[in-house]
């Protein structure tokens, strides 16, 4: 398990920043409220089988199963920093990213719904 980079006070802080300013918030606010969030869904799910990509500001990987080592991972989730905090705190559902297109999602194993929202 990695160990963690943001501390819980200053995750929380960027998370509430967030929370009351949603797109119109700091960027160094988002970057951070995005890091903190995916360092607790390596924490809430830890593995190497899924790779959360939230560009620019961060990756994870997460989800037992299946180790991947080299090229492109089999199971792979991207999208951006708002969608990703959407998820995060359950102001957005899985299913409704997905159907947006908000959310890109390939592989079996690549279905985030069962651990989310984390917070």
């Amino acid at each position: 398990m990695a160990r963690r980079r943001i501390g819980t006070e200053q995750g929380e802080a960027a998370l509430s920043a967030w929370r009351a300013d949603g797109a119109q918030s700091a960027p160094a606010d988002v970057r951070t409220a995005v890091r903190y969030s995916l360092e607790e869904l390596g924490e809430v799910a830890p593995g190497n089988s899924v790779e959360v990509r939230v560009p620019p500001a961060g990756v994870v990987q997460a989800i037992e199963g299946p180790r991947h080592t080299r090229g492109t991972p089999p199971n792979v989730v991207e999208m951006d920093p708002q969608t990703w905090l959407g998820l995060a705190t359950g102001e957005l559902t899985w299913a409704d990213g997905v159907a947006s297109g908000r959310v890109r999602a390939s592989g079996q194993r690549a279905d985030l719904s069962a651990v989310l929202p984390l917070f």
